[in-house]
């Protein structure tokens, strides 16, 4: 790989960090009652956005929507089989229970993301069109779901009302 395309993905892994940090900075602003603070966070969050989208276009690695789902299935599978679970043994080690459970929360989904990916590319190889569903997602471990949330999410227990309608 060429300095200029790992340079690019650097940028691009940067950026789309800065994003969610704004991200999480703006609703602690808002909690705080700062609201003007959190419109420059997200204001901040939506560049870095741009930003990461500009490096991550260039770079090449944007696809059809086939390799794309397959790109997706192989990141998720990795997160859930290997990085996951050697990083919640690591927390176990380390007695840090809050980072077992995010990572617990995290892998689990992770799997499932990746069932929800597998169905979409068995579906476009078979030349048919995606059913047209909602998709509802935990605001508290992430876990995503097709058609109607649960009355319990079946990760966290968190309630049906805790389930947020991303699109």
């Amino acid at each position: 790989m060429n300095t200029t395309k790992k340079n690019l993905e650097n940028a691009f892994a940067g950026e789309s960090q800065a994003n969610r940090r704004y991200l999480a900075f703006a609703k602690k602003a808002e909690e705080e009652g700062y609201s003007q603070a959190a419109k420059l966070f997200k204001a901040a969050a939506k560049a870095e956005t741009v930003h990461a989208l500009n490096h991550l276009q260039i770079t090449g690695n944007i696809k059809s929507t086939s390799e794309n789902l397959k790109t997706a299935i192989s990141g998720e599978t990795f997160e859930f089989t290997s990085m996951y679970p050697e990083y919640i043994e690591t927390a176990n080690k380390e007695e840090n229970k809050q980072a077992v459970w995010s990572f617990n929360v995290a892998n689990k989904v992770e799997k499932i993301h990746a069932g929800l990916f597998q169905k979409a590319i068995s579906t476009i190889e078979k030349g048919q069109k995606l059913e047209k569903v909602d998709y509802y997602v935990c605001s508290v471990c992430g876990n995503t779901v097709e058609g109607s949330p649960p009355d319990k999410c079946p990760i966290c227990y968190a309630p049906k009302e805790k389930f947020l309608k991303p699109i």
